[in-house]
């Protein structure tokens, strides 16, 4: 009778944890786009990818872009937000700075004195980066953005990427 009882213990507590661990909808992991350079990494937030988008708004198949266009940086299937009175609150910091790391272009939080998002209209974060003046063609440009849930301090995402102007 002893040895039933240790024989069911072990498989319900196993099933006690996976349910738990599930429960808990965490998620983690890093990726990084061979083509273009991009990567980006995150923690809490279920991401079901990043890009690289071009002037035409199509993704980018390598890192070169022509001064004096506007390309952008788009976040796709961003979840797992936590809820404030039904609404979600995203954070998104834009950097860009040159190859001695002096900044070119600093917002800190595109999303600041928002008053919140359905989750459903949340899921897509673009950051648009305007390629002009004093940046110039022949130089690379490093980007980074950083995307935080206002409500769920854990969850973030971190993306980079080097830009050559042409």
């Amino acid at each position: 009778m002893k040895n039933l009882k240790t024989t069911l213990a072990i498989p319900l507590l196993m099933l006690l944890s996976c349910m738990i661990f599930v429960g808990c909808n965490y998620s983690k992991g890093a990726k990084k786009d061979f083509r273009t350079g991009l990567s980006f990494s995150y923690n809490g937030f279920i991401v079901r990818d990043v890009l690289l988008i071009d002037p035409a708004n199509k993704r980018m198949t390598d890192n070169k872009v022509q001064l004096n266009t506007r390309i952008a940086i788009v976040a796709l299937g961003l979840n797992n937000y936590g809820l404030k009175e039904g609404k979600v609150f995203p954070g998104m910091m834009l950097l860009v700075t040159d190859k001695k790391g002096t900044t070119v272009l600093n917002a800190a939080d595109l999303f600041a004195g928002a008053q919140g998002y359905p989750p459903a209209s949340a899921t897509e974060l673009r950051g648009d980066i305007t390629i002009a003046r004093p940046m110039e063609a022949g130089e690379t440009y490093h980007v980074k953005v950083h995307i935080w849930d206002k409500v769920k301090a854990d969850n973030e995402l971190n993306i980079e990427a080097d830009l050559v102007i042409q």
